[in-house]
């Protein structure tokens, strides 16, 4: 379809001719695996809905209660690796993320299956409340879909640097935006872990230039969920129609 359209559109003006009339937005919207039409970017009717971490691993529109908050360690010896997501490479875009969600340094938050398709379009952002024993670390986020067999896939993700790391504070990160739809049964999930390598430059905990550093210190890392720290990820959603 998009070369179709790129050649139609190349043509008519080789030709000093009108091209086709075209939507002003043209979308591929995953999961429902079909092109569609839209009026502007970000289309309207996809209201922001904050998807809280809970303790247990869960993900809800409730806000979070009293809880501790989890904790993983990162080392940059061994740092979490990349797989999938916008790079180059055999292994880019879309692929199950199951070898990846079974380490330990990385974190999952999953609601419970959808009762109906959620379409999410439009751009996707997350706050995690995070603390570090160094002053300097990475806090990766990624959005994911799982299917009814349990295998999960990325959708879109975003990574901050954060200094000052050691206290605790609130990471705005923002991911790519996306255009998806959960088809019913599936299951939202969000990954929290420090570190997409080597698509991102391993943080060294040092505070020195990623390029040139020699040292690797790894990091306690802690992400919280409870009244007064809601971690949430921030998802323009509508159920489809």
């Amino acid at each position: 379809m998009p070369l179709r359209e790129s050649i139609e559109f190349g043509l008519a003006h080789a030709r000093g001719e009108q091209p086709p009339p075209r939507p002003p937005v043209r979308l591929y919207v995953m999961g429902q695996e079909a092109w569609r039409n839209f009026d502007s970017w970000p289309p309207p009717g996809y209201p922001p809905q904050r998807f809280h971490l809970q303790p247990g691993g869960a993900l809800a529109l409730r806000p979070p209660d009293e809880s501790a908050p989890d904790r993983y360690r990162y080392d940059p010896a061994d740092p979490t690796p990349a797989v999938g997501g916008v790079r180059m490479g055999r292994d880019s875009g879309r692929v199950d993320n199951t070898a990846l969600e079974a380490r330990a340094d990385v974190l999952t938050y999953t609601t419970a299956p959808v009762e109906n398709d959620v379409e999410v379009i439009g751009d996707v952002s997350a706050e995690i409340w995070f603390r570090s024993s160094l002053p300097y670390a990475d806090v990766f986020v990624r959005l994911c879909d799982v299917d009814p067999r349990g295998r999960s896939h990325n959708v879109c993700d975003g990574l901050v640097s954060l200094s000052g790391a050691d206290e605790v504070s609130c990471a705005a990160v923002r991911l790519w935006p996306t255009a998806h739809r959960f088809m019913r049964g599936h299951r939202i999930r969000l990954q929290v872990s420090s570190g997409a390598f080597p698509r991102y430059a391993r943080n060294h905990g040092t505070g020195e230039p990623r390029a040139t550093a020699t040292r690797l210190l790894p990091a306690d890392q802690a992400v919280y969920h409870d009244e007064a720290h809601p971690s949430a990820v921030i998802l323009p959603v509508r159920q489809a129609q």
